[in-house]
């Protein structure tokens, strides 16, 4: 049953760093918290020479959970505006409206 909770907080560890570092927002926390329940669990069924891998286990759970609420709280998204765009974009508006008027004429 051990091998078996470790298997499985292993692969959820995985995905919880990788859904951690991807833009998915908090959908992260739910392998993250599967990794770190059968962490825990691989941990009271250890014995005391094998614990090692379970304690790993939950501290990169906890970082990963650390990592992806600070994510979630610290970073803003922002949209900005771009005004040299815009300038651009009215510039080729009025020089292919002038195009037009200038074909028109030739008419």
């Amino acid at each position: 049953m051990r091998k078996l909770f470790l298997i499985l907080a292993i692969v959820f560890c995985s995905f919880g760093i990788v859904f951690s570092v991807l833009p998915l927002g908090t959908l992260a926390l739910l392998p993250i918290g599967l990794g770190l329940i059968f962490a825990f669990l691989a941990f009271s069924k250890s014995q005391d020479l094998q614990k090692k891998l379970p304690k790993w286990l939950m501290m990169v759970a906890l970082l990963c959970v650390v990592f992806v609420l600070g994510k979630t709280f610290l970073i803003k998204d922002e949209v900005a505006v771009d005004t040299q765009f815009e300038k651009e974009k009215i510039e080729t508006k009025q020089e292919a409206q002038k195009d037009l008027e200038e074909l028109e004429g030739l008419e």
